[in-house]
């Protein structure tokens, strides 16, 4: 069988699916591929970035199983200026909310970047207030629990205002916009996703 390989960014406010649901935009709004192809994970309807699209299930298995382990890297942009220690307890793991139980997160790298990250702009933007700052936060989880980034922000007093997937281990999104779709062959796939 023939496998196909895409890479999306999945703009702000779409279901990570080729289904409408409540009449909100899906991924088919904006991507056209072959009908067996789906999204490996998924982004909440409210987060944006990189998504990777596939008719290859073992890759599915590969990268949603909890015995693999792989990077998965996020802009977050948060409010009011985020302290060293806020940073250090991110990458320590904290402790949050999943299906009613407590959680306590793996250890993860969180770093304060100096200027704002060369991204598009949000559409609709981000309501822009003069007398709170922002922070933007390059964060790199191994795990993908339910809102887990925005779930651990919070808990250390820094609701995420926009959230961005950047890469999945050496997958990333570059230089494309919300709406774009990339074609990658299998041996980049396995290169950039598990270094063979």
């Amino acid at each position: 069988m023939h496998y196909d390989y895409h890479i999306v960014y999945k703009p702000y406010m779409v279901l990570s699916q080729f289904t409408s649901a409540d009449d909100k935009q899906c991924l088919k709004d904006f991507f056209t591929v072959k009908k067996n192809v789906y999204p490996v994970g998924r982004l909440d309807y409210d987060s944006e970035g990189l998504l990777i699209l596939t008719n290859d299930t073992s890759l599915n298995h590969k990268l949603l199983h909890p015995g693999f382990l792989h990077r998965r890297t996020y802009l977050a942009q948060v409010e009011g200026a985020i302290t060293g220690a806020a940073l250090s307890t991110l990458q320590q793991g904290v402790t949050i909310t999943v299906t009613g139980s407590a959680y306590h997160t793996a250890p993860c790298s969180a770093a304060l970047l100096s200027e704002q990250p060369d991204v598009p702009q949000r559409n609709p933007p981000i309501r822009y207030r003069k007398n709170i700052p922002v922070s933007w936060v390059k964060i790199t989880l191994t795990e993908g629990k339910n809102r887990q980034v925005r779930k651990m922000f919070a808990a250390v007093g820094f609701p995420v205002l926009r959230l961005i997937r950047y890469a999945i281990e050496n997958i990333t999104l570059g230089d494309m916009q919300p709406g774009d779709i990339k074609t990658l062959p299998v041996n980049t796939i396995n290169k950039q996703l598990f270094g063979k």
